[in-house]
């Protein structure tokens, strides 16, 4: 599915008639995000329901698509770098569409998965709280020398209570009790979970670095989620990532940020995935 079709920068040139004609102001160490993408000559991306961009730190990937998602208005939970000369810069930038953006669109980046993770961690910390009173509770209800006798509706509760001690085990007690409320997940699974939970069909996601926290396995289980969601469920992506698995997704567009200008190339030609390809080939005798 293709909502977004094209999005263009600012050049060089129509930065410095800014500056020029605009800027004042001489007080300011960073014009930022001026400057970044120029750099890389980047004027232009013109997208396909995959698009990838691949770059090192500093090659204005993550900037692009912050620059990308305050244009279209997107969806988005964690704060990012602005400066006082933002606007100034969307107001430079345009983009065409082939379908109304969607409202449910949205951006998620590193920082959405790391709030996540702390507000899991919270959760858990919350839960386990409960969970050590909650053992104390089936103690005390399972105890024979403690009986219970059921005399007013007030009691229903705990009548309860005490049915499911004396016919359960203490985990599945603790357990029925919490509601089944406590996610234990290793710090993977929760950052796979925190991308799958927020695409949902039908519409654009711009995700940021999102192979960070996932192991390999993760990653290509990722990867097959966003090919299948894209080509069965309606979604367009564009993601800024150096993970060669994602790199590999069947289909996608690759803009390459480390070259000047900025262009496209097949994942195989990108210098991440060649270190990796000749690291393996110095070793493949290991592997026999």
């Amino acid at each position: 599915m293709l909502y977004l079709t094209r999005f263009t920068f600012p050049d060089a040139e129509a930065e410095s008639a800014f500056f020029i004609s605009e800027v004042k102001r001489t007080c300011y160490d960073s014009y930022y995000p001026f400057g970044v993408l120029s750099q890389r000559e980047l004027h232009a991306l013109d997208f396909e329901p995959v698009t990838i961009l691949y770059g090192g730190n500093g090659s204005g990937k993550t900037t692009a698509l912050n620059v990308i998602a305050e244009k279209l208005g997107l969806r988005r939970d964690a704060r990012y770098n602005r400066s006082c000369f933002y606007g100034d810069y969307l107001h430079r930038c345009d983009f065409e569409v082939r379908q109304p953006i969607p409202p449910e669109s949205r951006v998620i980046t590193s920082d959405d998965v790391f709030d996540y993770m702390l507000d899991l961690r919270a959760i858990n910390e919350g839960v386990d709280e409960r969970r050590e009173a909650l053992f104390e509770e089936y103690l005390k209800d399972k105890d024979p020398r403690n009986p219970f006798r059921y005399r007013t509706m007030e009691d229903y509760e705990q009548l309860k209570r005490v049915n499911l001690a004396r016919h359960k085990t203490q985990s599945q007690y603790v357990r029925t009790r919490l509601n089944d409320n406590l996610r234990e997940q290793s710090n993977g699974e929760s950052a796979y979970f925190c991308f799958t939970s927020r695409i949902q069909e039908n519409a654009l996601y711009l995700l940021d670095e999102p192979e960070n926290s996932l192991s390999p396995a993760r990653q290509q289980e990722l990867t097959q989620f966003i090919q299948d969601s894209a080509r069965f469920y309606g979604c367009q992506f564009i993601i800024a990532t150096h993970s060669p698995f994602l790199l590999a997704m069947q289909g996608a567009r690759i803009y390459d940020l480390d070259s000047v200008p900025a262009c496209r190339r097949k994942w195989t030609e990108l210098p991440a995935v060649r270190a990796y390809h000749d690291f393996f080939r110095q070793h493949a005798s290991e592997f026999d």
